[in-house]
Parts: C-alpha cells; structure tokens; sequence
C-alpha cells in the first residue's frame, strides 16, 4: 500500500466525482492505471483534536491494510472520516471501509 500525499493528488481524485457514501467514512476513487492502489486518508478537525485524528487515521490504514487482498488494484482512493466516526471501534470502521469498497465493486 502506497499513500496519497500531495495535495494535487487528493484535487485529482475529487474532481472525478465519484464516490459514495456511509455514516462513518466516505470513498472517493480514480483510476491510476498502475498494479497498486494509493490511499489518502482525511481527518478533519471537526472530528477531533490531533490525538483523536490520528487515531482515527491509524483505524482507517489499519483496516485497509488487513483487507487489502480483497481490494481490486490500480486506483487512488480517498478516505475521508466523518465526525460520527470519531467514538467507533475498529469493527465498525472497517464494516464502513468494506461496505464502500462493496458500493464501488472494487471489493471481492
């Protein structure tokens, strides 16, 4: 797993406009051609302060990383946690992460 970093590289992936939705995270996703998927992970500071978005963060590449094999490859995801994420477990932010994976049939 490969992470988005740049901020040219979220924008690209947000003008594709698509992406779906649940009530913990949301899924954005573009194509990159490659064998691997890049993720970016978005925590706002509405969710929390620095220690609760970086746990927060840490359950989202967590959760990818053990699902990863079921997840198809060659696209840029873009992960953003909403606030009603923010007191979850790891059970219920992976459900979520699985769930648009599903949404978006890049999930097998």
């Amino acid at each position: 797993m490969e992470s988005l970093k740049k901020n040219k590289d979220f924008q690209a992936v947000y003008q594709n406009r698509r992406s779906f939705a649940n009530k913990y995270l949301v899924m954005y996703l573009l194509e990159n051609g490659l064998d691997r998927n890049h993720i970016g992970i978005s925590v706002s500071k509405k969710v929390g302060n620095s220690i609760v978005r970086h746990h927060l963060t840490r359950l989202i590449r967590e959760s990818y990383r053990l699902q990863e094999e079921h997840f198809q490859t060659g696209y840029d995801i873009v992960i953003i946690a909403r606030v009603s994420a923010k007191e979850r477990s790891y059970h219920d932010i992976e459900s979520a992460l699985v769930h648009l994976g599903k949404l978006h049939n890049i999930y097998q």
